[in-house]
């Protein structure tokens, strides 16, 4: 806009479409003009022009104000859904003015304050913002759900970079890619993304995946992906762009892969590398904080490496519906679906939606933890995966024992981890593992026992699990075995005589509760602590209690 054309607007006064500002405005104020204008029917906002038209200008150290990506990031962090405007500086008689041009939006804008405002005309036919009716709200408060379909005016292929449009097709001719993709023109290509509206103009997703990095920092200005490699305290390596998601995605695996060291095992005649992180992890940890990141929060999409793990975290808690305790039992809700449809096409990430048990699942196969999403908040999801050691004679055994033949889904890789490490484990912490219901858990666990992985000790809720002789044998671990079942023997005991001398006296069913065993056992193991001198026993059979055996001085 040159600078006779915005004397002229300042000259003509506001308008329903144009609305003027002061140097003074605030962040809130500003987003809430915003809003105002583009839940009617857009317009523009000069900053630097009072009310009455005089143009007096910004104050040129107002870098918040005259950089227009730092302006654009204001404005998109303060509305929801994000307002996605264009700016820039017109020098008017030596005086500095700020045109922000606002789109009209389908769907309806509120502050990040919560005010729902609107531009109408009074009575007199002069502009004002007042708030929204809420039928006016709720009417249009589902109209859009995807951000990545968010139209951004005034685009074209221009604005695109070829090499990413080649990059799409040649990785939909891959291996799990959408193939039919390989061979359509830009146009084509964009409008089975679902990445156009119907006029063809260009959106969100549009420009993340395939827009130059100018067009990026323009028009994404809350955009951004790092890589670090850490040593100690200090950052070995500091990499930090706009890059477009298809790029990004390689350059990030890339790096973590350059880093990835593994260690190697022997079983027979084959060796059997263990990395440090699988393939698949790397992978879809990556993709998935590109593609389910909140593109409306300023902040770092960032792959982090240290000595002992990998951590990957992007701004935005989880979508609606998906915790931490549902992870790998929850249906698939991506936040962003025309990004997340767009790497499904392209291969990148699994497409029926097991990206995240897939993740599992390979590095417990190598005898390594599970990802850890502990550290994620309601403002951003984290996932940190441990490298460490790998338990080798765990990851020796899943590999023979799925060569011979044999199948071990995720439930059963949990459930070696846990007994490797615990011992022991009971249906409800199973359940809590698996993330189902107790009934299912339990029969995952009794599977187990049948194919001769697992003992199972106790009843009904006493009942624990712990590995076979059988496993332990496999294992090289003989005298473990021996040695886990000796372990709860003398717990059990302590245990009982604990309870004698706090509560005077014991019976069978307390004594069941508190060893967690079957009524059968607890009988036996009171008889037998009879037997040693330990206990006394009055009454008989299931009416009998047991206490302290005097002491003689």
């Amino acid at each position: 806009m040159d600078p006779r054309t915005v004397s002229d607007l300042a000259s003509a006064g506001e308008t329903l479409t144009v609305e003027f500002k002061g140097d003074g405005i605030g962040h809130d104020d500003l987003a809430e003009a915003v809003a105002c204008l583009a839940n009617a029917n857009g317009g523009l906002l000069l900053m630097g022009v009072t009310d009455r038209g005089t143009i007096e200008g910004i104050n040129p150290d107002r870098k918040d104000y005259t950089d227009p990506r730092r302006l654009k990031a204001i404005i998109a962090t303060r509305a929801e859904p994000p307002i996605i405007v264009t700016a820039q500086s017109v020098m008017v008689d030596g005086k500095l003015v700020v045109v922000i041009e606002v789109p009209a939006s389908v769907a309806v804008h509120a502050t990040s304050k919560g005010r729902y405002v609107r531009r109408t005309l009074d009575v007199k036919g002069r502009p004002q913002c007042l708030p929204m009716r809420p039928h006016e709200v709720l009417g249009s408060a589902a109209v859009e759900h995807d951000f990545s379909r968010r139209v951004l005016h005034g685009l074209s292929l221009a604005d695109l970079d070829g090499n990413e449009l080649t990059r799409m097709r040649e990785l939909a001719r891959q291996g799990d890619g959408d193939s039919a993709l390989g061979s359509l023109s830009d146009t084509d290509l964009l409008r089975a993304l679902n990445l156009v509206d119907l006029d063809d103009r260009l959106t969100v997703g549009a420009v993340l995946v395939f827009g130059t990095t100018k067009t990026i920092s323009e028009h994404m200005p809350t955009y951004e992906i790092g890589f670090q490699e850490l040593d100690g305290t200090a950052i070995r390596a500091n990499e930090i762009n706009r890059n477009p998601l298809l790029r990004a995605m390689s350059l990030l695996a890339d790096r973590v892969e350059a880093r990835n060291t593994e260690e190697d095992i022997e079983i027979g005649l084959f060796r059997i590398p263990l990395p440090q992180y699988a393939e698949i992890t790397v992978r879809e940890l990556i993709a998935n904080s590109l593609v389910h990141r909140d593109y409306t929060k300023l902040g770092l999409t960032l792959v982090q490496m240290s000595e002992d793990s990998l951590t990957v975290s992007n701004p935005g808690g989880f979508p609606p519906g998906v915790k931490t305790s549902n992870l790998m039992s929850v249906m698939p809700r991506p936040r962003n679906p025309a990004l997340a449809d767009t790497f499904k096409r392209a291969g990148l990430v699994d497409r029926v939606g097991r990206g995240i048990s897939r993740v599992f699942e390979q590095q417990l196969s190598l005898g390594r933890p599970p990802p850890d999403y502990s550290g994620s908040t309601t403002d951003s999801v984290i996932v940190r995966v441990r490298s460490g050691p790998a338990d080798s004679d765990l990851a020796g055994f899943i590999a023979q024992f799925r060569r011979s033949g044999e199948e071990l889904n995720l439930r059963d890789l949990l459930t070696l981890h846990e007994v490797r490490a615990e011992r022991r484990i009971a249906t409800a912490r199973a359940a809590e593992l698996f993330q189902i219901d107790t009934s299912s858990a339990r029969a995952a666990l009794n599977a187990l026992v049948e194919r001769g992985l697992l003992e199972a000790r106790g009843e009904s809720r006493a009942r624990t699990y712990q590995m076979s002789a059988a496993l332990y044998r496999q294992l090289g671990e003989r005298a473990q075995y021996v040695r886990t079942k000796g372990f709860d023997q003398i717990q059990q005991r302590e245990m009982v005589l604990s309870f004698v001398e706090k509560h005077g006296s014991i019976n069978r069913a307390e004594a069941a509760e508190l060893c967690q065993t079957a009524p059968q056992q607890a009988g036996h193991l009171l008889r037998g602590l009879r037997d040693q001198g330990e206990l006394l026993m009055t009454g008989d059979r299931r009416t009998a209690r047991y206490t302290a055996t005097p002491k003689h001085s």
